[in-house]
């Protein structure tokens, strides 16, 4: 099955859309890896929110914030795909979709990262390049990464 992409600003998320993509984000964030975290921070309503579905059923989600909101630099954070979907390319696709959509809407701009530590040679992999030792973020181990458009 493929996978429908779409990015909207927060604005124009419908109710439905925005509440698969809070869903996601607890169930793997908050569930899955046991971390209670403030996730609704107030910058979703700054940012645009790529989502992957097929069909009904939100497969792949990331937030795209602008410059200035989280970091000096445009970001791509809440990097997420169900448990039961993983290793099957979603990923991938996410942030292949992700960057393009950075270049097009941010272009000549860096985008910086906090990964989690484990993802390294994930994000290593599109050009992301470690610019930190590992942090602690919510009881998780991570890095700052950076990647840089090729013009």
């Amino acid at each position: 099955m493929s996978t429908n992409w779409i990015v909207k600003h927060f604005d124009d998320l419908s109710a439905s859309e925005l509440y698969a993509l809070l869903a996601l984000r607890e169930e793997v964030f908050v569930l899955e890896q046991q971390c209670l975290y403030r996730d609704l921070d107030g910058l979703d309503q700054r940012c645009f929110h790529l989502l992957g579905w097929q069909g009904t059923r939100l497969v792949a989600y990331c937030r795209l914030m602008p410059a200035g909101l989280k970091y000096a630099e445009a970001s791509i954070g809440r990097v997420v795909t169900p448990l039961d979907v993983r290793a099957q390319g979603h990923g991938r696709m996410l942030m292949r979709q992700a960057l393009r959509f950075m270049g097009q809407y941010y272009p000549f701009e860096d985008v910086v990262i906090s990964a989690q530590q484990y993802l390294e040679n994930f994000y290593t992999s599109f050009g992301f390049v470690t610019e930190s030792e590992p942090y602690d973020e919510d009881g998780i181990p991570h890095i700052q990464m950076r990647w840089k458009e090729e013009f």
